[in-house]
């Protein structure tokens, strides 16, 4: 017997992952239906030349934005 074994504990699982596997199980289309989700939201192509130009153009903001006016002496 190596000290591998000797160390190695049984096989666990989770409720939460056994859950996940199970749901999986009963909806095979649950998985494209997810891909295809993120693909709406998420997986967008980058135009990196117009995110320079938004860059560019940003203008400095001041420390309080609320402030329009200096204040006047009382």
């Amino acid at each position: 017997m190596s000290i591998a074994n000797f160390f190695r504990r049984p096989h666990y699982t989770s409720e939460a992952t056994d859950f996940i596997d199970a749901l999986k199980a009963q909806k095979p289309h649950l998985d494209a239906a997810q891909q295809q989700g993120r693909a709406l939201l998420w997986d967008k192509e980058v135009d990196r030349a117009l995110q320079a130009e938004f860059r560019a153009a940003r203008v400095p903001q001041k420390p309080y934005v609320y402030q329009t006016a200096p204040a006047a002496d009382h």
